[in-house]
């Protein structure tokens, strides 16, 4: 039985109707306000009769399909919802009764208090020619030029890449992406930029991660998610920041036909994985990036946008990097309409802005000085009550 939490925007009716649940069940339940909405993923049948009785008796409800009662099926997939105030009430519930429901109890505690984050936009700079978006390349001192742009346009943090990991590409070597960020890294170094900002690392390679944690930067932004264990060494040995990113295959070919059960629930099991590895090498500031476009359908990334608030039970910061990306294009292809990176700023602003809605506090893009504008109209507008 795994659990994840969904949108409160989720067309409810249109989810009951796709786990089963009967009509007339369906327009009771659609009525009700609610603060928490829960997929249960493979309940059984015991625990569900059990958990609906609990629900009902304290307000709440367990939606589940016709025939549940009879125990027609045996596991099957269930909504719960409720109110903050019933969610805490079936917690201590749960926690007494049998069919696994206090892991279940101890799951739902979990997503009580998610926690807040102040919002920063990290800003790109990419020091190969191959980077799918060609405004983000940059070379030399025109790099430290717009960095220097980025700091003043709003950005908290710098995020400096040297090799491409768009779909299709091939990894260049070590050599390679050291002799293309070492000129960058040096001038960071010797103007002490890292001093009015934060440097970020994007790299997956231990050699570089070193080169640029030894010379100022504090974060490692590494898209296999902390994969090996000597670059895994380098971040804790530096006390640095981690982001670990979600990806299917590799950049070569991870958009060969990617295929998803849940994948919502299949990358908070890798999240859960590699923080229990990170956290075993005394690392202890955590990013999580869902890895927009690495590996994911165009329904897999609306997915993990739309319920992102989901992965905050983990207690870290949460990275959303869908600047300028091919999603866009899929979407307005619906329409009939071809689009470059380069025409992709619009789209963009509405990805991260909805992203930050639902739980991201870290948005790495191209375009910082748009970025700012839009998500502080953005947090005027929430923090505005009368």
């Amino acid at each position: 039985m795994k659990i994840y939490k969904l949108n409160n925007d989720t067309h409810l009716p249109q989810l009951l109707l796709k786990i089963g649940v009967d009509k007339a069940g369906i327009e009771i339940m659609q009525k009700k306000k609610s603060e928490f909405l829960f997929y249960i993923k493979d309940i059984n049948c015991g625990a569900a009769n059990i958990l609906k009785q609990d629900a009902l008796s304290i307000g709440a409800e367990l939606a589940v399909p016709l025939g549940t009662p009879n125990c027609k099926n045996k596991i099957f997939d269930a909504v719960l919802i409720c109110n903050k105030k019933q969610l805490e009430t079936l917690i201590k519930k749960e926690l007494s009764q049998p069919f696994k429901l206090k892991e279940f109890a101890k799951q739902l505690k979990e997503f009580i208090n998610l926690p807040k984050f102040l919002l920063k936009i990290m800003g790109v700079i990419n020091a190969n020619e191959d980077s799918f978006f060609e405004g983000s390349r940059f070379q030399g001192t025109q790099a430290v030029k717009q960095i220097e742009n980025m700091i003043s346009n709003g950005a908290k943090i710098i995020d400096i890449g040297g090799v491409s990991s768009r779909p299709g590409s091939i990894y260049p070597g070590v050599e390679e992406e050291l002799e293309r960020v070492k000129p960058i890294i040096d001038e960071i170094y010797k103007t002490k930029l890292y001093e009015k900002a934060v440097f970020s690392i994007d790299t997956f390679k231990a050699e570089v991660l070193e080169y640029a944690l030894d010379r100022g930067f504090k974060i490692a932004n590494d898209i296999t998610g902390l994969e090996s264990d000597k670059y895994a060494e380098i971040v804790s040995n530096y006390d640095a920041s981690v982001v670990i990113m979600h990806k299917k295959g590799v950049p070569a070919n991870m958009q060969d036909n990617p295929y998803y059960e849940n994948v919502i629930l299949e990358i908070d099991e890798f999240f859960e994985n590699r923080i229990a590895k990170a956290k075993s090498f005394g690392i202890k500031d955590i990013i999580l990036d869902v890895g927009i476009g690495f590996g994911k359908r165009l329904e897999d990334n609306l997915a993990l946008i739309k319920h992102m608030e989901h992965f905050l039970h983990f207690g870290y910061e949460l990275l959303i990097g869908a600047s300028r990306k091919s999603m866009i294009d899929m979407i307005m292809q619906k329409e009939g309409v071809k689009t470059t990176p380069a025409e992709r700023l619009p789209g963009t602003l509405i990805l991260h802005t909805e992203a930050v809605r639902n739980g991201a506090s870290i948005v790495r893009c191209h375009d910082v000085k748009e970025h700012f504008q839009a998500l502080r109209v953005y947090e005027e507008l929430k923090g505005f009550d009368v």
